[in-house]
């Protein structure tokens, strides 16, 4: 279900191939200018609180590869309070299959395919991995892209109990993907205890990072209690 969905909207996307490239192409020399920017202040400054530009490549790798998946590739996360408000989810109840899976599957950002490339292009050109820090790496981006995922729809579902949320969740959206994309040590103690909770930036971002930098099980726990934890609140609340 989820792959015949994939394709169509591949399809869909294939028809107009000029826009899709170009889109592509934009998202990637956006976030490469991000990363050139981070390249011209570590040349100044090789070390922050630990952390090296190998370090913050790598994060930038993790959040983008896990934003296209999450929005890349379920599109309709980012639309569910617009979905409620009008009145479109009456198109999913009609259907069988599952009301959030086929809501978030049928529709794909064919923009964030570029972030999807990114973070993988990335890596290997500039860290260089060997066969166990790509699959560190593999493993913990995917459980990011689910912690970013489960907030998503719970943000989304607030449109249910207070109304129209788009404004809200465009905010909270736009703080998260902000915060995301710093290691979560340059903030105070404070800070960063909303960053692990609240507005989970920190496990989206420098969690796994400190991962691939020390692989340990228990991290690896906690980030995958993490990722059950906020789809399973997004699911409940939607």
């Amino acid at each position: 279900f989820i792959g015949a969905y994939m394709r169509a909207n591949l399809a869909t996307a294939l028809e107009y191939r000029v826009s899709l490239v170009s889109q592509v192409i934009g998202m990637l020399i956006n976030n490469a200018l991000w990363v050139f920017f981070w390249a011209l202040y570590f040349s100044r400054f090789p070390v922050v609180r630990g952390w090296t530009l190998d370090d913050v490549v790598m994060l930038w790798a993790v959040v983008t590869t896990s934003y296209g998946l999450a929005v890349g590739l379920m599109g309709n996360v980012l639309r569910i309070p617009q979905l409620i408000t009008q009145g479109q989810l009456d198109f999913y109840l009609a259907l069988p299959k599952n009301v959030l899976l086929h809501l978030l599957v049928s529709q794909m950002r064919v923009v964030h395919f570029g972030d999807l490339l990114f973070g993988p292009v990335l890596l290997l050109v500039v860290v260089r991995p060997g066969a166990v820090t790509t699959l560190v790496y593999t493993v913990v981006t995917v459980l990011s892209a689910l912690v970013l995922l489960g907030f998503l729809i719970l943000i989304g579902s607030l449109t249910f109990f207070i109304g129209n949320a788009d404004a809200v969740s465009g905010q909270v959206v736009n703080a998260l993907i902000h915060f995301s994309t710093y290691p979560a040590m340059i903030f105070d103690r404070g800070v960063r205890l909303l960053l692990y909770t609240v507005l989970p930036a920190g496990l989206i971002s420098t969690l796994p990072v400190e991962l691939v930098r020390a692989f340990d099980w228990v991290r690896l726990f906690w980030l995958a209690g993490a990722a059950a934890a906020f789809m399973g609140l997004g699911t409940w609340a939607f």
